[in-house]
């Protein structure tokens, strides 16, 4: 599924066409996705003009200036489409403006559409307990430390935990862990603050490298303008079991929860 640099490579895709934009007209194609679509979305955002394009955690942010924000989450495959030729089967909400058309295409429709005022955005409940953003200030040593004291859960499911650190998945953290050394299974509360801290940049160093790539497409995510994410060119485990370690070793895979986890025994500790 979309993870964070999807969807801050989507809405970096956004922001050209849409930032700044009237919106004409809203077309809602079907009642739902993973949920209703807001029964007023097409009221409140029929001429508003897009003030400013964001991202919190897995959650793309569209704010206008009638004081609302629209959230839209990508779930296992959605993406947004930018001046389809026509609209698709699974084009089910459509934005038009002035200048452009935009698409939200979701094949397998897990993804969502809401409408929050952006005033009430920080206490909305699918935000109000999540952990700090990787990419942000308040994500340190210090605070993993804080967040693992006294636990013995595995590191990998708490990094995946998303009150701890928001907008993490698994292709990120498989990714972090490994080129950190650490390895997924290792107890947060053995982990010393030196290798925390370098777990910080290792993530950061990860979901950097990822979005300058556009991301990675597994089946069905593209960028808005239709290009590939291609970090997958640069995935050092994930998606590797058997093949050779940077060191050597053979890739390791493991799935703990419905999940697969990827990792080097000899690299990783």
């Amino acid at each position: 599924m979309p993870e964070l640099p999807e969807v801050e490579t989507t809405v970096r895709g956004l922001r050209p066409v849409l930032e700044g934009q009237r919106i004409e007209r809203v077309t809602v194609n079907r009642p739902d996705l993973r949920r209703p679509f807001p029964h007023d979305l097409g009221q409140r955002l029929t001429g508003a003009t897009v003030t400013g394009l964001g991202r919190r955690a897995k959650y793309g942010l569209v704010e206008t200036d009638r004081g609302d924000t629209m959230v839209f989450h990508l779930g296992m495959s959605g993406r947004w489409r930018i001046d389809p030729a026509e609209a698709g089967k699974h084009d089910h909400l459509l934005l038009d403006t002035p200048g452009h058309r935009l698409a939200l295409n979701d094949a397998r429709r897990f993804g969502s559409v809401d409408l929050v005022p952006s005033a009430e955005l920080a206490a909305w409940p699918p935000f109000a307990a999540l952990g700090p953003e990787p990419l942000g200030p308040d994500f340190s040593a210090a605070h993993l430390a804080a967040a693992f004291d006294g636990r013995i859960a595995p590191v990998k499911l708490l990094l995946l935990d998303q009150r701890i650190v928001a907008g993490l998945g698994n292709i990120y953290v498989c990714e972090a862990l490994h080129m950190a050394g650490i390895a997924p299974v290792r107890e947060v509360g053995r982990i010393a603050r030196a290798r925390l801290a370098r777990l910080v940049d290792a993530v950061r160093e990860v979901l950097e490298a990822a979005i300058a790539a556009g991301g990675s497409t597994l089946r069905d995510y593209a960028r808005p303008d239709g290009e590939l994410g291609y970090f997958a060119k640069q995935w050092r485990v994930y998606g590797r079991e058997g093949e050779d370690c940077a060191c050597g070793a053979p890739v390791l895979r493991r799935v703990d929860g419905g999940r697969s986890t990827f990792w080097c025994a000899k690299c990783q500790r």
